[in-house]
């Protein structure tokens, strides 16, 4: 009983600035937040953050791949089944800058080492209200350490991986470094492999240098990564250059940023008997970015804590594509302005109430989203609005998966959500039921159907739902044991067109992750439910179970010995059926050496 009660306590302490855009207990808000520490981070077998995200039940990409083998643009995040698509449905901040690729709304995970990071914040349900259009599931905040310090991560392991991690931190300069290397796995299972079939390989470098004052600071950041997708002539390779700059002076706060990447793509058709494939598409996808944004927060009669703010975004870019002997290109620019209010009124000690408004303006349309949320004692309840609007990447560029042709659509429509949500907290759990309704969900709808090609296009699907429950629960089980659990329940269908009744693709009904922490050793262990990988539900993908291990040993002061051992049993996970089935990570082990000072 004293171990929950310490526990519930160090619980209720925990800080988010994600969920209010302002510093706020988590006991003190009525939003669905999980908060990862450096500590949660560090001891985890994943070698890469997106698959240290997985430990959050309802945190998922497009499809189950993580970003080590998977293509870029598969890497949307979405919460609580509502995505259909490649693209986030979740937005991605570094230190309140955007991280989703601007073209594509995409995330670049390597961007962001887990070595500079002092924690992740994980807030799910819609935030149109506070973060816009990208915010339409949830946020993904990352936040730096800042203080002074050095620390590093090498390691080497199966399949010729091996990565090198540094950050050091000084008085008013922060580096962080990061090198990443493997020769990958081949994709398709061994019984329907061949010849054309290679290991997907990888490698990235990046590399992050922070400039800080008391109140400031100027981030320039530069990313290179190369990728094999699975056969020799698939291929993809991207470079960022970001500068973000901001500070916090009292009650304003601001942030501005802007980016430069080129991203070059190879697509083929393999043939059925996977023993030749033929070169279909050449992509060169240059794009820009621009935003910034102003905050000014400030208490008010005591009871009152006003956020106000104001954001502006430029991006463009270009899909110039060569298929056979047919040049094709196409573009544009989105330019978005959004305005936003929120009160925080402490009504009573025990009666807290949110209220926001945020409207938002792009390509001759707009959009306006409120929120109000009721936090009573422990119990809490929310309504809210939200919206997407289509990407560039929707708009004007195609893709190809295995035998599947994907089709851009310039006539999308922005997604619209309506959300509802009700939870309750007791000591060291929390117990959150959604029902969420969509409307104009953009989904890779099926258009037509040949021996050789299946050909999709992006469309608005018209009305969908996901309804469901999600638990979190941590108990310290001894001095230096600590369990923890999440699972995720949802009901994502299709509820108006042709398509009704039918399973939103690459959402499984039920998920759960454990962790399991004593001293220095840890496991990690997540359970799916099957899904669909199609829109008329005819390409199903088996359910799994993966187990992860992680154990550590100290050498000497600051310096120790890791081992990791990724999906421990091998199980064989099915990620993509395009028709043919691949498969994720299988077994993988890795040992490195750790310096923290």
């Amino acid at each position: 009983m004293i171990a929950a009660l310490i526990l519930a306590q160090a619980m209720s302490e925990t800080i988010t600035v994600t969920a209010t855009r302002t510093e706020t207990r988590v006991a003190d808000t009525p939003a669905s937040v999980v908060v990862l520490s450096q500590e949660a981070l560090a001891n985890t077998a994943a070698a890469t953050t997106d698959d240290a995200l997985r430990q959050v039940a309802g945190f998922t990409l497009f499809r189950r791949a993580g970003s080590r083998v998977a293509n870029p643009t598969t890497q949307g995040v979405t919460l609580r089944g509502i995505g259909a698509s490649g693209a986030s449905r979740a937005l991605v901040l570094d230190d309140g800058v955007p991280l989703n690729d601007p073209f594509g709304g995409w995330v670049y995970w390597g961007r962001v080492p887990r070595v500079a990071l002092d924690r992740v914040e994980v807030l799910r349900g819609g935030a149109s209200d506070l973060y816009g259009s990208s915010a339409m599931g949830g946020v993904v905040q990352f936040i730096r350490r800042k203080g002074a310090g050095v620390s590093g991560h090498l390691s080497a392991g199966s399949h010729a991986t091996a990565g090198a991690s540094a950050f050091a931190g000084m008085k008013h300069l922060n580096v962080v470094a990061d090198l990443f290397t493997t020769d990958g796995f081949v994709l398709v299972r061994p019984e329907e492999r061949g010849v054309v079939d290679v290991a997907a390989d990888s490698r990235h470098a990046t590399l992050d240098l922070t400039a800080r004052s008391e109140a400031a600071f100027v981030r320039g950041s530069y990313y290179r990564e190369s990728r094999g997708n699975g056969t020799p002539m698939q291929k993809n390779d991207t470079t960022i250059r970001h500068l973000a700059a901001g500070g916090d002076f009292g009650a304003l706060s601001l942030r501005a940023y802007a980016s430069d990447q080129d991203y070059v793509q190879t697509f083929s058709a393999v043939a059925a008997d996977r023993i030749s494939e033929r070169l279909t598409i050449e992509q060169t996808v240059p794009s820009r970015g621009l935003g910034g944004s102003a905050q000014w927060t400030r208490a008010l009669f005591g009871r009152h804590v006003l956020v106000a703010g104001a954001e502006v975004r430029s991006v463009r870019g270009t899909s110039d594509e060569l298929r056979g002997a047919t040049r094709v290109s196409a573009g544009g620019r989105q330019r978005t302005a959004a305005a936003y209010i929120e009160d925080l009124f402490v009504v009573t000690p025990s009666l807290t109430v949110n209220a926001g408004l945020r409207a938002d303006w792009w390509s001759n349309e707009g959009q306006v989203n409120p929120r109000v949320s009721v936090l009573w004692r422990n119990v809490s309840a929310s309504a809210y609005t939200a919206f997407r609007a289509p990407t560039l990447n929707e708009l004007y560029r195609g893709f190809r998966a295995g035998n599947i042709d994907t089709l851009p659509n310039a006539a999308l429509k922005a997604e619209n959500l309506t959300g509802f949500e009700a939870g309750a907290r007791a000591r060291n759990a929390r117990l959150t039921l959604f029902w969420i309704t969509l409307t104009d969900t953009i989904a890779n709808v099926t258009i037509a159907e040949t021996p050789d090609t299946i050909t999709r296009q992006r469309r608005n699907l018209g009305r969908t739902w996901s309804r469901g429950a999600e638990l979190d629960a941590e108990w310290r089980l001894a001095r230096d044991a600590r369990a923890s659990v999440g699972w995720l329940f949802v009901d994502a269908s299709v509820r108006e067109g042709e398509l009704r009744g039918r399973r939103i693709p690459q959402v499984p009904r039920n998920q759960v992750t454990a962790q399991l922490q004593w001293r220095t050793l840890g496991v990690q262990a997540r359970w799916s439910a099957a899904q669909f990988d199609d829109d008329r539900n005819e390409l199903p993908l088996v359910g799994y179970f993966v187990a992860d291990l992680f154990a550590s040993h100290p050498l000497a002061r600051g310096v120790e010995v890791t081992l990791a051992v990724e999906n421990a049993f091998d199980e064989q996970v099915e990620v993509s059926a395009s028709p043919v089935i691949t498969t994720g990570q299988p077994r993988a082990w890795s040992i490195g050496l750790r310096y923290v000072r």
